[in-house]
C-alpha cells in the first residue's frame, strides 16, 4: 500500500517541484560591489547596457545618440504576500552609485532612472530620448504600466514640466514626475542642515538611496557625494504603492541619450525586501575610468555659451514675473496706432476663459483659440504672444497695424489686438480649413493635389526693434529657424529666406523640417539633409509627397525642390534674396544646374552654429501640431486651382 502512494506522490511533486523551486529561490536582498565578479547571468542587458571590463562597471549607454539601455535583477521580487486580503505592498530599499559623464560639458543627454516594471519585456517598446527607455508616446500616463521610477534627469523638456536640466523626480506610470527637486543633498553637520546643491553631469559618482515606508506609505530619495547617508532625504512624496504593484515586480535600471549624449554608469546596486539595503562604500567601488582627451576651446566655447544662454534664460524669467505682477496701463500712442483695440475681458469671454477645449494649436509662438466675439457673435482667431519688453514694443505694435491695414485674398485679416501685461493678443478671422501642416499630416483622407499647395508662412519672428541684441528673445518653430540666428539673437532678410526654403520643402515632400519619428527608423532627422542626399543621388523627384501618387508638375516640383535647398543653405551669404526667390517662381531666372551644399561650412563657426541652436532648442517648444501656421501672413486656399506657389500670394516682409 505504501509503495501505491509513493507511485502516486512522485509524479505530483516533479509537477509541482518547478513550483517549489521559484518560491525557494525567490530573492529578498541583492548586493553587487562593482559586477566584474558576477556572472553575466546574474543581470539582464539589453540595448547599449553591457559590463565594462576589467573595472566591472555597468554601462547603460555610451556617447552614441538616440539610443538607450536596460539592466535588471533576471528574477523578480515578491512586493505582495500571497492571499492577503490588505494587498499591502512590503517596504523596500535599495542604495545605488551612479555616474553620468555628458559627451560635452554641461550638456546633458537625456538621463537614467532607477525602475521597477512589472516585466522586463515592457520597456522594448520603449523610446530613448525624452523618454529616458521607459516609455513611448502612446502609453504615457496610463495606468496599465504598473511603472515606478526614481529619474535623474538632465534635460529640460517643457513636455513633460521638468523643472530643470539637473533634477531628480518621482514618476509613477509617467514622465511627468509626481514630484522633482533640484538634484542636492542636506550634508552632515551640527544645527539645522541646509541643501546643498549637486550636479549630476559632474562626471562624479553619488550615492544614492531610496527607501518606501509601507505602513506609513512614504517614498524618500536621498543622495549623497559621500558614502555616509545623511539624516535628512532630498525628496520626500506620500504615496500607497499597493495599487501600482504587482505581486512580482522586477528591479533595474534604464538609461536613454539623445540629440546629445551621455554615459550613463552604475558603479554599485544593493536591494532589500523589509529591511534596510545593505551599505555601499564609494572607496571600495570601482573607479570610473579616465578622460579620453582633454577637450578642446570649441567645446569649451560652447559650454560657456550654454551657460550664457541659461543666465539669460534665468533674467528673462524673473523679468516676466515682474511684468505679470504689475499690470501694464493702457498709453495715448497704444489707443492712436490702430486697427481694432479690444479689451482683454473681451478677448477672455469670447475665448471661454481661454479654456484648452476653444485651443486650435500651438507653437513656437503661444496658442491660437478659437474665439467668438460677443457684440457680433462672428467667429475668430485669437492668437496670444508673448513679448517680454516694453523696449521697441510701440515700433512691434506700429508693424502689426500696418500688416493690419493691408487686404489681399491670401492674406490672413489681422481684425485687432489688445496688450496686457507681458502679453500681445492678435485676433484675425476664423479660418475654418485650419493651417496647412493640418492637411500636409492630420488629414490622411484629404490629400492636397498638387495645385492645392499654396504655403501657410505663419508668424515668421517676433523680435524686439532697437533691443541689446546680447538679450533678445528670439523664439519661433525649430526647423524654420537659420542656424544663426539664436547665435546673433538678429533676424535679417536672409533668416526670412531660410524659413521659407523649409516650407518648400516641407510642402513639396510632405515631411516636417524637423521630425524626431523618422529617427526611430534610422532615417535623417532634418529633411533638407534627406532632400539633399537624394539630389546628390540624382533622385531628388523621390522625395515628392508619396501620397500625391506621382501626380504633380515633374518640372515644377524640381525647381521647389532646388530653391528650396538654396534658401536652406546654412551660410546667410549663400542664400538667394527674396527678390531673386520671386523671379525663379515667375520663371524670369532659371535655376543653377548645380547646387551648393547647404552644410558647405563645415568649419569652427558652422559646428558652433549647430550646437547652439541644439542648445537654445530648450527655449523653443516643438510642436508637431505648431499652429504659428493659423495667423498672419497667408490664408490656406479654399480648393481652388491656382498657380503652385504664387508669388503675389506669399507676403514676405521685413
Amino acid at each position: 500500500m505504501s509503495t501505491f502512494f509513493q507511485l502516486l506522490f512522485l509524479p505530483i511533486l516533479f509537477l509541482f517541484l518547478p513550483i517549489l523551486n521559484t518560491v525557494l529561490s525567490q530573492p529578498e536582498q541583492l548586493f553587487y560591489s562593482g559586477f566584474n565578479h558576477i556572472p553575466g547571468t546574474n543581470l539582464s542587458l539589453n540595448g547599449t547596457a553591457q559590463i565594462d571590463e576589467p573595472n566591472g562597471i555597468l554601462k547603460l549607454t555610451n556617447e552614441t545618440t538616440r539610443l538607450m539601455g536596460h539592466a535588471f535583477y533576471p528574477i523578480p521580487f515578491q512586493f505582495k504576500k500571497k492571499n492577503n486580503g490588505s494587498r499591502r505592498t512590503f517596504s523596500f530599499s535599495s542604495s545605488f552609485a551612479i555616474a553620468i559623464v555628458p559627451q560635452y560639458p554641461k550638456l546633458g543627454g537625456h538621463g537614467m532612472a532607477f525602475t521597477i516594471s512589472p516585466s522586463m519585456d515592457v520597456l522594448n517598446h520603449a523610446l530613448p530620448s525624452q523618454y529616458l527607455g521607459l516609455l513611448n508616446s502612446t502609453n504615457i500616463g496610463n495606468f496599465s504600466n504598473h511603472l515606478f521610477a526614481i529619474e535623474f534627469d538632465t534635460v529640460q523638456d517643457f513636455e513633460f514640466g521638468d523643472i530643470n536640466d539637473n533634477h531628480v523626480g518621482i514618476n509613477i506610470n509617467n514622465l511627468v514626475s509626481n514630484v522633482s527637486c533640484n538634484a542636492s543633498y542636506y550634508p552632515p553637520g551640527e544645527g539645522e542642515p541646509k541643501l546643498e546643491d549637486l550636479n549630476l553631469k559632474s562626471g562624479k559618482p553619488i550615492l544614492v538611496w531610496v527607501d518606501y515606508d509601507s505602513v506609513k506609505s512614504v517614498i524618500s530619495v536621498t543622495l549623497s557625494p559621500s558614502s555616509t547617508k545623511p539624516k535628512k532625504p532630498t525628496l520626500s512624496y506620500s504615496l500607497d504603492l499597493s495599487p501600482i504593484f504587482h505581486e512580482r515586480m522586477y528591479v533595474g535600471f534604464s538609461a536613454s541619450t539623445g540629440l546629445l549624449a551621455s554615459s550613463h554608469y552604475v558603479l554599485g546596486w544593493s536591494f532589500k525586501i523589509n529591511g534596510p539595503a545593505p551599505p555601499l562604500d564609494l572607496d571600495s567601488l570601482p573607479k570610473l575610468p579616465g578622460p579620453k582627451k582633454k577637450q578642446t576651446p570649441m567645446v569649451l566655447g560652447v559650454s560657456v555659451t550654454a551657460s550664457f544662454i541659461a543666465l539669460s534664460a534665468i533674467f528673462l524669467g524673473f523679468h516676466l514675473f515682474r511684468k505679470i505682477k504689475n499690470a501694464d496701463v493702457i498709453e495715448p500712442w497704444e489707443l492712436e496706432i490702430g486697427p481694432h483695440r479690444y479689451s482683454y475681458k473681451e478677448l477672455k469671454k469670447a475665448t471661454k476663459g481661454f479654456k484648452d477645449k476653444e485651443l486650435l494649436g500651438q507653437g513656437g509662438f503661444g496658442r491660437v483659440y478659437k474665439a467668438t466675439l460677443p457684440n457680433c457673435k462672428s467667429q475668430v482667431a485669437v492668437k496670444r504672444v508673448s513679448h517680454e519688453s516694453k523696449q521697441g514694443l510701440r515700433e512691434f505694435l506700429s508693424e502689426i497695424a500696418s500688416i493690419g491695414r493691408l487686404r489681399h485674398r491670401n492674406l490672413v485679416q489681422l481684425l485687432g489686438w489688445c496688450r496686457r501685461r507681458g502679453d500681445l493678443l492678435l485676433v484675425y478671422d476664423f479660418m475654418a480649413n485650419g493651417s496647412l501642416d493640418k492637411y500636409l499630416f492630420d488629414e490622411p483622407k484629404r490629400i492636397l493635389s498638387w495645385e492645392q499647395r499654396l504655403g501657410d508662412f505663419g508668424l515668421a519672428r517676433l523680435y524686439e526693434h532697437g533691443g541689446n541684441p546680447s538679450t533678445t528673445r528670439v523664439v519661433g518653430t525649430l526647423g524654420y529657424l537659420a542656424p544663426e540666428l539664436p547665435r546673433t539673437g538678429k533676424a535679417t532678410p536672409s533668416t526670412d529666406v531660410y524659413a521659407f526654403g523649409a516650407l518648400l520643402l516641407e510642402v513639396a515632400c510632405g515631411v516636417r523640417p524637423v521630425d524626431p519619428r523618422k529617427a526611430q527608423h534610422h532615417e535623417d532627422l532634418i529633411l533638407v539633409d534627406w532632400v539633399w542626399k537624394r539630389y546628390k543621388e540624382g533622385k531628388l523627384i523621390d522625395v515628392v509627397d508619396t501620397k500625391l501618387n506621382g501626380d504633380f508638375d515633374e518640372r515644377e516640383a524640381v525647381m521647389v525642390l532646388k530653391l528650396g535647398l538654396m534658401c536652406s543653405n546654412f551660410a546667410a551669404a549663400a542664400r538667394p534674396s527674396m527678390r531673386q526667390v520671386i523671379r525663379y517662381l515667375d520663371g524670369e531666372n532659371l535655376l543653377p544646374d548645380s547646387l551648393l551644399k547647404p552644410h558647405h561650412n563645415n568649419n569652427q563657426e558652422g559646428f558652433d552654429e549647430l550646437l547652439n541652436s541644439l542648445e537654445y532648442s530648450s527655449f523653443i517648444r516643438m510642436d508637431h501640431n505648431s499652429s504659428d501656421n493659423i495667423g498672419m501672413y497667408t490664408n490656406f486656399p479654399s480648393f481652388t486651382n491656382s498657380p503652385v506657389f504664387n508669388p503675389s500670394g506669399m507676403r514676405v516682409t521685413r
